[in-house]
């Protein structure tokens, strides 16, 4: 059914290229309203390349790029970011590890690393209710440094999303989890893409069992290029999963979740 309403993300034509590099070669992706999207590719594919382009960080060589309606070229890239926020393990080792949970949280509100703003009533209000979403409330008052990876991962997504963006991205969220810690994240992530205030998720991986049921798209990035996108059931078969890793896998779904193996069937 034909809709009026204006896609999230819209890059049409894209190339990136730096020096003889040529990392992006003509990207065309669309991410519509109330569309989560998983974006799955091996180390090298594009990804954060990719991401770093939605964000207005690098600019494209080639074609163009429209972020909640706003093209580049045509708005302030710096208000832009406002409206992203961008969780990624790497973040956790530029947090000073002595603060309090909530303060890191609420320091997402300014982007800073650190709180040096006055605290308002409402800000700690917000964290409380974040972290009480994500599950992770129990770690008030506790210093950074003493959580476990599982317990950063949560208070990062928290400290996001308290700029109350309108995308949000989950750069390899699970990386260095345990098996467990890994379920109890994804169980958060499940939680907050259902919530009625959910942003739209963008969720960076290359494990197909992180691929959660509520991510019902999905973008296959290989050496730069759109290998394949659309409805995440189509996507991540055995056919089209062996001809994306260029290697003979299996690709099983269990409970809505798709596992993959090396090997013929």
């Amino acid at each position: 059914m034909e809709t009026d309403q204006q896609p999230v993300i819209d890059i049409q034509g894209v190339h990136w290229k730096t020096g003889t590099l040529h990392l992006l070669k003509d990207i065309h992706w669309r991410v519509g309203e109330q569309e989560h999207w998983a974006l799955l590719g091996l180390n090298g594919s594009g990804k954060t390349t990719l991401l770093n382009m939605i964000n207005g960080y690098i600019w494209p060589t080639k074609g163009s790029v429209t972020v909640l309606g706003h093209k580049f070229g045509e708005v302030d890239l710096r208000d832009l970011r406002k409206t992203i926020g961008w969780v990624s393990s790497s973040l956790q080792e530029k947090l000073y590890g002595t603060d309090k949970t909530q303060y890191v949280v609420i320091s997402g509100k300014y982007a800073t690393i650190g709180l040096y703003e006055e605290l308002l009533e409402e800000d700690l209000q917000l964290a409380e209710e974040l972290m009480t979403r994500l599950g992770c409330v129990h770690l008030w008052n506790r210093e950074f440094r003493t959580c476990s990876q599982g317990e950063k991962q949560k208070l990062l997504i928290a400290r996001a999303l308290m700029a109350e963006p309108r995308i949000l991205i989950l750069d390899e969220p699970c990386n260095g989890l345990d098996l467990f810690s890994r379920e109890r994240l994804l169980d958060s992530i499940h939680d907050l893409a259902v919530s009625e205030r959910s942003p739209t998720l963008l969720y960076v991986t290359h494990h197909t069992e992180e691929i959660l049921p509520i991510f019902g798209h999905s973008l296959l990035l290989r050496r730069g290029e759109v290998f394949g996108s659309g409805e995440t059931s189509r996507i991540l078969t055995t056919e089209t999963l062996s001809d994306f890793f260029e290697t003979p896998v299996v690709a099983e779904s269990h409970r809505e979740r798709v596992y993959v193996r090396v090997g013929e069937a």
